[in-house]
């Protein structure tokens, strides 16, 4: 028998949640936030051959969609809590739908964050979420905060995930080692939650590299009215081959390739010792990268300490 719209939420979607007044099946969520604390809201929609490429497994979705948001909450330094899923599906069927929710929920769980409500109906395969989480006041890792002086730091590395998307469009060759890497970055990447709060009252500025290092970084430095400076040659480089690091796409997906789900923060240079001892407390690279300064614009150095003029950007959708 063909699966409804409400025997589809109730078999894949509705299971008991601890941290929510009233959950999936009602015509509204009941949440009770944290009193003083302040929500922080971020929503995601991702589009098949757009965001993901048509047929790709359905878990490693379900993984990948809530984690984009998760990444939202992480660079705000919230503390994520709650979630809504609307789905649009081409049909309803019980194996993608099995395989999908397993991912999401295996993500959700990991990070304690409850599914509390939604929508489905049928057309094109699109995934919309809404995220709420919640954050002291005052302790939000806000765009427009970073100041002159500032240190630029990344987590992780970039470029992997870009350099999947252009080994999955023909576009270059990764052997298989390299190629299992770089499909796990894009597929199924982290969300640094962990990083993000730590970074509260510690860090100044925020955001997550999903558009690409240059675009994203560009959007701090014009929030808070300054030049960032980014050198090169301190960039964290994916634990890859020397084939794939000789590679003529490399910069462009280091800087500019995006998916990556990285957090690029700024803090004052008084604060560089607790920040590396925040890398070893979490295992996690964190890597000094520039400064922010007076003026406007990202600048990219090179070994010299020169300009690099480079003719890409970042992802825009309607650039």
């Amino acid at each position: 028998m063909p699966l409804d719209e409400f025997d589809l939420i109730q078999r894949y979607f509705t299971r008991p949640v601890g941290n929510t007044v009233l959950g999936v099946g009602d015509d509204a969520a009941l949440i009770a936030p944290t009193p003083g604390m302040q929500l922080a809201v971020s929503a995601d929609t991702l589009v098949e051959g757009r965001h993901f490429f048509a047929g790709c497994d359905a878990e490693a979705l379900g993984w990948k969609c809530l984690a984009v948001n998760l990444s939202d909450m992480a660079a705000m330094g919230a503390r994520p809590r709650w979630f809504t899923l609307c789905l649009s599906l081409p049909q309803a069927n019980p194996d993608w739908l099995a395989a999908f929710s397993r991912g999401m929920f295996a993500l959700a769980d990991e990070h304690n964050v409850a599914l509390i409500g939604g929508d489905t109906t049928a057309g094109p395969l699109t995934i919309s979420i809404q995220i709420m989480g919640e954050v002291a006041p005052g302790f939000a890792l806000r765009r427009d905060a970073g100041q002159a002086g500032d240190d630029i730091w990344l987590s992780g590395c970039t470029g992997a995930a870009a350099m999947a998307v252009a080994q999955r469009y023909g576009q270059l060759q990764l052997d298989a080692s390299d190629l299992a890497y770089c499909a796990e970055r894009l597929d199924k990447p982290q969300p640094r939650v962990a990083l993000g709060l730590a970074l509260a009252g510690l860090a100044r500025a925020a955001i997550d590299v999903s558009d690409g290092l240059l675009a994203d970084l560009g959007h701090i430095a014009a929030r808070s009215q300054l030049a960032a400076e980014l050198r090169l040659m301190s960039l964290p480089l994916p634990p890859l081959s020397d084939e794939a690091m000789a590679l003529p796409a490399l910069d462009r997906c280091l800087l500019a390739g995006g998916d990556d789900y990285e957090l690029c923060f700024t803090a004052a240079p008084t604060v560089r010792a607790q920040i590396e001892q925040l890398a070893t407390a979490l295992a996690l690279r964190l890597s000094h990268i520039g400064q922010l300064k007076a003026g406007q614009g990202v600048t990219v150095l090179d070994a010299n300490d020169q300009p690099v003029r480079l003719p890409y950007t970042g992802f825009n959708h309607f650039a």
